[in-house]
């Protein structure tokens, strides 16, 4: 059993593929001292309105909170603010000041060179790749088809 769960896992292969990437780009990114999931929060609000902090969670597939931690040193650094909407007082709004959109424009060339380099060594269908990961991550978000309980041995 211990062998098909290494070789056959989801949740082990596609960690263990998320944690190399992320290495990949953080050690990429770390000239303009960012990381990786730094440089998608930040391009996830480059957006022509500022996205609800709700918004961004989805986007991101992150709650709330964990979201607002990773927030706030990216807002210490002047990268961008959060302010309440003007419609809903209870809604906070992202926006990237002119640090962080000029952090982007020095960023955004070294992730396509990195984006590009991991692309180059992936199998030629890459779409299909990346299609079959959103896939992956949808299902993964509805419930569960054999409920838990039938799965413990008794």
């Amino acid at each position: 059993m211990t062998l098909l769960i290494r070789d056959a896992c989801w949740c082990l292969h596609t960690q263990r593929a998320a944690r190399a990437v992320a290495r990949r780009f953080d050690e990429a990114l770390r000239p303009v001292r960012l990381k990786g999931g730094q440089f998608s929060l930040l391009i996830s609000l480059n957006r022509p309105e500022p996205p609800t902090l709700g918004s961004v969670a989805r986007l991101l597939a992150m709650d709330r909170t964990t979201l607002t931690a990773n927030l706030k040193p990216l807002e210490r650094r002047g990268l961008l603010c959060v302010t309440a909407d003007a419609n809903d007082r209870r809604a906070r709004r992202l926006t990237l000041t002119a640090e962080g959109l000029a952090l982007l424009e020095r960023a955004i060339p070294i992730w396509i060179a990195t984006q590009g380099e991991l692309e180059r060594g992936l199998p030629a269908d890459v779409a299909k790749l990346r299609d079959g990961l959103n896939a992956l991550a949808r299902i993964s978000e509805t419930e569960p088809i054999i409920p838990a309980e039938m799965l413990l041995e008794k």
